[in-house]
């Protein structure tokens, strides 16, 4: 209990009584908290731009027995061309749910707030093909969660060679042989191989520093959405404006 100082980025708003919100917040040391914030939707309140969704500020928490209430944020990046375009929004909207759903209180979640920072940004200030983005993203969290796909040779008979498959219900890579045989094995390139084995092992900063085929993006497309739903067991479904 007490006052906490803490960075955190806003995954969630909704309001409470006439001025107030409830805001869930992701930070990199206490995890996903909820937080309530007095006053934040009065037009003149310092709480105002901070308590946006997506805004990523330095935050003054105070923690009580079952509570968090917000004591003054200083916004850093507010992702304002993330909020203009209403395609990067939907994006962006879909990856902090995701976030959002798979993050709790009393976590040690640096590495998915870096994760979500980075890709945030480059929807914000880029045109990198968020399809792209998305795929990217999907494989990167599940590595962070503990579901990382077994690298680098058959998961089923151990050879290195002929890798030509990727099995979501084995978690890594087939050969050609062994790929044939099981129902769940998706066909990929070369290109698929390597980006997969990148997006996996790239330092945090560069997992965005590459880019592969259009055949390769879709490959990754399907591969990400599959895998994520498969080891979380839910049924996500991304759903394009366009």
């Amino acid at each position: 209990m007490g006052i906490i100082k803490t960075k955190g980025i806003i995954l969630l708003e909704s309001n409470m009584g006439d001025f107030d919100k409830m805001v869930s917040i992701l930070t990199p040391d206490i995890g996903k908290i909820g937080c309530a914030a007095k006053g934040a939707r009065k037009p003149k309140s310092p709480l105002m731009a901070g308590t946006q969704f997506l805004s990523f500020s330095d935050l003054v928490v105070y923690s009580s027995v079952n509570s968090y209430n917000l004591n003054s944020c200083e916004p850093i990046e507010v992702f304002y061309n993330i909020r203009k375009d209403l395609d990067k929004l939907i994006y962006a909207s879909f990856i902090s749910r995701l976030v959002y759903d798979v993050t709790d209180e009393n976590q040690y979640t640096y590495k998915i707030l870096q994760l979500l920072l980075n890709t945030l940004y480059i929807i914000s200030e880029t045109d990198v093909d968020k399809d792209f983005i998305l795929s990217v993203f999907e494989l990167r969290l599940m590595v962070l969660l503990g579901y990382s796909p077994r690298l680098g040779k058959c998961v089923s008979c151990g050879s290195p060679e002929n890798i030509c498959y990727f099995s979501i219900a084995h978690s890594g890579f087939l050969c050609n042989n062994c790929g044939r045989a099981d129902k769940s094995a998706i066909q990929i390139t070369k290109d698929t191989f390597d980006a997969l084995k990148y997006i996996c092992t790239a330092p945090a900063k560069k997992i965005y520093s590459f880019n592969v085929s259009d055949e390769s993006k879709k490959e990754l497309q399907i591969i990400s959405s599959l895998y994520l739903n498969k080891n979380l067991d839910k049924d996500y479904k991304f759903e394009k404006l366009f």
